[in-house]
Order: structure tokens, then C-alpha cells, then sequence
């Protein structure tokens, strides 16, 4: 590979940040520098054909765990007064120039919040791309965190969003089923626009986001359920935000690290004024996204006759209509496209791999597509007041469901990680999910533990990364 997109760094408007005299080339001291490299990966060289899968896979973990550092561009410039809770210009915590904490700037690698592969053991067993504990949990753009009740509200007050990070495996499976629901769910508004005053009805994969019209040349979206308007299904966060595992890095590594994607910026622009341009190249981030589609999937133990009744209660009282066990894909293959268009998935493919292989393995179906396990349906529902977030929008009780497998590895539950077991997660859900949320409270003993048994063969991947470790 040609080091080519070598970091350009302002030394000079480096120095002062640094503390050091400008005559001093910090770069070169011993420690220094930037843990990037100057060996950076471009695009040219994935799309090219020139790397195997598994060598961009190996270069998706190195993003993935690298702990960036000011050389590479981590944190943001100086403050913007105007608008000091967006990227490039929020302040740092008592002037430490580099941590904010409370609105991203809250670690240094994707690793540090994504390593717990298994919580059900003690000590815990560690895995690139697994879950957080309750203290990686990110808050998202809070104006008010009021700890001592200053307010006399009698609770501690904050209006963002309090975010326990969930893992990775098994994305690419998530992805491939919203990229073609998204594509079923584009040509429903086509159909419905060539159907002038027809109710089309918006239903994939067995999933029903409601209906739409074409009426006096415009649609008529006021019957779409689950989703925006723009039919464009998105998996990825948990109010449905990203359609792509690389839409929602994009956005992670401005908001937790202050590393600014070429993409977003452009090539040799210091949007954020670090003195540092080129944070984070186009290449990097495809790596970044094959790597974590194509992390290992989770998987179910046998169930033995306690579970197989349990599997019964789930379906019995009412927890499968959204946590639906299982979708299905129509391909095996899971492409990738750079720019990404959301609304059509399937323009600017510059690489694609096989699902089914190892090491995702996604188990084959005769239709020529794959099962994708999951336990949920990638649609938004209203869970009620008692988990509504304080961020002032209509989204604020709504939250995509939750996907289940890995379920028993992975405490803490819900979106905040305030549920610190099953049955407590089960008895907080309100809102669209309040009817089975009150059969399970009236089940007798037997089969709350039948149910909880089943929920409990729902495990993460043994082990992860075996073959990059080679």
C-alpha cells in the first residue's frame, strides 16, 4: 500500500495547544505523533480490488481500537460561542482541552465503549464489539445536568440523551434486511405514486409500517408508522437514525472523538480548526464498516423442554408481534457504496461480501438468502412515559425495538441501561408494548421462569476475531 494521504499537520498552530516553543518538532519526539500512522488507508486501495476481506477487516479493527490522539485530530478547535454543543466548536471540561464528557469528546477509541462480550460471567469475558458497561454510557447533547435537585424536581435532572452503548454483532445481517426493506419500501411509494388517491400499503418482510397516498401530486404520508417519511428503514441507533453502519461512524467519530470524516468536511479542510486536516479518510471509514458487519453473529443454545415452553409464552403473550424471532433476506451478499445514497442502497457499490461465510455464517435459506435471527422487526414503537427521554422532540418515547438475541450476555437493558436484569427490562415497557408487558406480570411463577429460560439461550458469539488474530 502507498503512504499516500499523509496527515498534514499545522505545527505551528499546534504549539500553543502544546504548551511548546514552535521551534520544537513535536512529531518527532519520542511518544509522539499520530497513532494513525502516516500510512493512511484510501479509498482507492478498497474499491480498487487491490485488499482481500480479510486484510481490510484487519484494518477495520486497527480504526476500530486505535486511541486517537491530537496529532491525529482528536477534539475539537476553539469554542464557538454561537453554537458550543456542535461538532468542531464545543468547549472542554475545566479547560482541559481535550474531554468534554457530557456531549461526546468522552473517549478515545471505539473500543473503549464496545468490549464486553459476555456481562453474564464474572469477571466479564472481553470481545472487540461488544457492549458497555453502564459507566460508557455517552450523553448526548445535554443543556441541563442539575445532580443536587437545584431545580426541587426531587430527582437529579438532565434534558439529553443518556445512551448505554449495544454491540456490533451481527450488523451486517441487521443492515443487508434494512437495506432491502428499504428498497421494498421505495417501490411501495412508487406504486403509490403511478396509483393516484389509492391507500398502498407499506408492509415488508412481514412488518407493517402503515400506508401511504399520492394525492394531488404530492404523498400523502400521515399514515406511515415506525419509520420517516422518507421510507428509508434505519436500524442503527435507537430512535432508527442510521440506515448504514457507516452513517452512524461518521457521525460517532465526530461526536465522541472530534475526528472529522474527510467526507463530511472535505479533503485538506481543518473544519474544526485543530490545525490538524484529513481526521479521518473515506478509506479508513470503509474499512471501519466492513469490519463491524462482518463481526461475528450471535446464537441461540438448544433448547431444552423448560426453554422450548418458554419460546411458547414469548409467542403466547404477545412479545413476538415486534420482537419478531426471525426475518429473512433475499441475497446473501451485503454490499457497500461510497457516497451512500439512503433511499437507494443499491448505487455507487464499490465492494460486497458474502454473508453466509465465515466468520458472520448467517444460516443459508432455500430462497437463496439468509436468517437473520434478531428478535425484532427494525421499526420504531412508542414505549411509553416512564422510559421517554427529556430531548424535547416527538421521538422522545418512541425507540426502535430492541434486538433480543445476545440478550442473556448483555445486561444492563433498555436504551439507558437502567434495567439491571431481564424481568426488571420485561416490567418497564409501556406504551405499544403495555399488554405484554402486563401478561408477563400476570403469569404465574412457572412461567415466568419458562419464559426467562428461553430468553437466556440467547447468547453472544463465543468467541470473536480468531481469524485476525492469525
Amino acid at each position: 500500500m502507498k503512504p499516500s494521504h499523509i496527515r498534514l499537520i499545522a505545527a505551528v498552530g499546534l504549539m500553543p495547544l502544546l504548551g511548546l516553543s514552535v521551534s520544537v518538532s513535536v512529531a518527532d519526539l519520542p511518544g509522539e505523533g499520530p497513532r494513525l500512522g502516516s500510512e493512511r488507508l484510501t479509498q482507492e486501495a478498497i474499491s480498487g480490488n487491490a485488499m482481500t476481506l480479510h486484510d481490510i477487516r484487519v484494518q477495520g479493527r486497527r480504526i476500530f481500537s486505535t486511541p486517537f490522539n491530537q496529532y491525529d485530530g482528536y477534539g475539537d478547535g476553539p469554542m464557538d460561542p454561537a453554537n458550543p454543543t456542535a461538532f468542531g466548536g464545543r468547549p472542554t471540561l475545566q479547560g482541559n482541552g481535550r474531554f468534554l464528557r457530557v456531549n461526546g469528546l468522552d473517549g478515545q477509541t471505539c473500543l473503549e465503549c464496545h468490549a464486553i462480550l459476555s456481562n453474564a460471567t464474572i469477571p466479564a469475558r472481553f470481545g472487540v464489539g461488544g457492549v458497555g458497561g453502564s459507566v460508557t454510557n455517552a450523553m448526548f447533547l445535554p443543556t441541563i445536568v442539575d445532580v443536587s435537585d437545584a431545580a426541587g424536581a426531587g430527582l437529579a435532572s438532565f434534558d439529553g440523551r443518556f445512551i448505554n452503548p449495544p454491540f456490533l454483532f451481527g450488523s451486517g445481517g441487521i443492515e443487508l434486511l434494512g437495506k432491502e426493506m428499504t428498497a421494498d419500501l421505495q417501490a411501495l411509494k412508487e406504486e403509490a405514486r403511478s396509483l393516484p388517491e389509492s391507500v398502498v400499503a407499506l408492509t415488508t418482510k412481514g412488518v407493517d409500517f402503515g400506508v401511504i397516498r399520492y394525492v394531488d401530486g404530492e404523498f400523502d404520508t400521515s399514515g406511515v408508522r415506525g419509520i420517516d417519511a422518507d421510507l428509508v428503514v434505519r436500524p442503527f441507533g435507537r430512535k432508527g437514525e442510521f440506515p448504514t453502519t457507516r452513517s452512524f461512524d461518521v457521525d460517532a467519530m465526530q461526536f465522541h472523538f472530534g475526528m472529522q470524516p474527510v467526507e463530511i468536511v472535505g479533503e485538506d479542510v481543518d473544519a474544526d480548526g485543530d490545525g490538524v486536516v484529513n481526521e479521518i479518510l473515506a478509506g479508513e471509514l470503509s474499512a471501519l464498516s466492513i469490519f463491524n458487519t462482518t463481526l461475528e453473529r450471535p446464537r441461540q443454545l438448544i433448547m431444552r423442554k423448560e426453554e422450548r415452553q418458554g419460546f411458547g409464552v414469548f409467542h403466547n403473550i404477545g412479545c413476538a408481534e415486534c420482537h419478531v424471532p426471525a426475518l429473512m433476506t433475499r441475497s446473501r451478499t451485503l454490499t457497500y457504496s461510497f457516497p451512500e445514497v439512503p433511499t437507494d442502497p443499491q448505487v455507487n457499490v464499490f465492494f460486497a461480501t458474502d454473508l453466509s461465510a465465515d466468520p458472520t455464517g448467517f444460516r443459508r435459506t432455500r430462497g437463496g438468502g439468509l436468517l437473520v435471527p434478531l428478535y425484532a422487526d427494525l421499526k420504531r414503537h412508542d414505549m411509553g412515559p416512564e422510559l421517554a427521554e427529556s430531548f424535547g422532540t416527538d421521538l422522545d418515547a418512541q425507540f426502535t425495538t430492541a434486538r433480543l438475541w445476545g440478550l442473556a450476555d448483555t445486561a444492563p437493558y433498555m436504551h439507558d441501561g437502567r434495567a439491571l436484569t431481564i424481568a426488571a427490562a420485561i416490567l418497564m415497557h409501556g406504551g405499544e408494548a403495555q399488554q405484554a408487558r402486563d401478561a408477563f406480570a400476570d403469569l404465574d411463577e412457572v412461567d415466568q421462569a419458562r419464559l426467562l429460560a428461553f430468553l437466556r439461550t440467547l447468547r453472544t458469539p463465543a468467541r470473536v476475531g480468531d481469524d485476525l488474530d492469525e
